[in-house]
């Protein structure tokens, strides 16, 4: 692939980016409609089980140290959470934790 091509495909990706992220403002430019409103409250709740579901799919819970770094961390991200209410900060600490957790505890 030549500089120009990659260029092209650079703006190409950087155009379509902005196409997706501007076209719901132009299209529900007046009045949001119930259905978004809807799927905005309950996607994120959504979204975090799945992560829970995907995170612990193939976990060692039942061997090695029975899954404990993974349930510690994740009663870190889920403390962090409740008292921050800041999903940034949830994410961040609950993966020190674990990772703290995995090198230095359980190695």
């Amino acid at each position: 692939m030549t500089t120009i091509q990659a260029a092209i495909m650079i703006g190409l990706a950087a155009l379509a980016t902005q196409i997706t992220r501007w076209t719901p403002f132009l299209l529900f430019r007046t009045r949001t409609p119930a259905l978004i409103r809807y799927l905005g409250l309950v996607l994120p709740a959504a979204i975090w089980g799945m992560l829970v579901v995907y995170c612990f799919r193939g976990g060692p819970l039942v061997e090695g140290s029975s899954g404990l770094p993974e349930v510690i961390a994740s009663a870190v991200t889920l403390g962090l959470q409740a008292w921050r209410k800041n999903m940034a900060v949830s994410i961040a600490g609950g993966t020190f934790c674990y990772m703290a957790l995995v090198q230095l505890v359980f190695c």
